[in-house]
C-alpha cells in the first residue's frame, strides 16, 4: 500500500514482493471507502437540501397568473369530459404548512390558516372567485413516506 500525492488516501499497488495483504490493510481500505461513500452522500443531501429551500423560497413568492382564469376553466372542461368531479390544483410538501400538514391530515376545518405563499394566495382566489360560484374545495395529504405527510394535495370540486 502507498500513499496517493493527489488524493492522500492509501492506495492498492501492486506489491513490490510477496507480501500479502493484511487484514488492517483491508480495514483501512474499507474504512476509507465508507469515508468517500459518506462525504459523498453528505454533499449529495446538501444540494437536495439546497434546491428545496430554493423551490420553497419560489413558492412563497410566486404570484397568481393572471390566465388564471382560463386556465382553471380549460382544465375543469377536460376533468368534466373524462367523468372526473373534481380537479387537483396545487400540490405541495406538507413540511411547507405552518403546522407540517397536521390540520389537513386530521380534515380540520380551519386548515386554510396553516398554509401560505402560493397556496394561500390560491385558496383567496378560491375563496373571492370560485366558491361564489358554487365551487368547493378540500385539501388532503396524497402520500406518507416514512409513516410521515407527505404532499398536500388541494382539490377544486363542483
Amino acid at each position: 500500500m502507498k500513499l496517493s500525492r493527489s488524493t492522500g488516501l492509501m492506495a492498492m499497488t501492486q506489491p513490490e514482493s510477496d507480501a500479502l495483504i493484511t487484514p488492517r490493510d483491508i480495514q483501512r481500505i474499507i474504512t476509507e471507502k465508507e469515508q468517500a461513500q459518506a462525504r459523498e452522500e453528505m454533499a449529495q443531501r446538501k444540494v437536495r437540501q439546497e434546491e428545496q429551500e430554493h423551490l420553497h423560497a419560489a413558492f412563497l413568492d410566486r404570484e397568481i397568473s393572471p390566465d388564471v382564469r382560463r386556465r382553471f376553466s380549460h382544465a375543469v372542461r377536460r376533468a368534466v369530459e373524462r367523468g372526473e368531479k373534481e380537479v387537483m390544483v396545487l400540490r405541495f410538501p406538507s413540511d411547507w404548512c405552518t403546522d407540517g400538514g397536521r390540520a389537513i391530515n386530521n380534515a380540520e376545518p380551519e386548515w386554510p390558516a396553516t398554509i401560505d405563499g402560493y397556496a394561500k394566495r390560491a385558496y383567496d382566489f378560491f375563496v373571492s372567485e370560485l366558491e361564489p360560484l358554487g365551487y368547493r374545495m378540500h385539501a388532503m395529504i396524497l402520500n406518507f413516506p416514512g409513516g410521515i405527510p407527505g404532499d398536500v394535495g388541494i382539490f377544486v370540486r363542483w
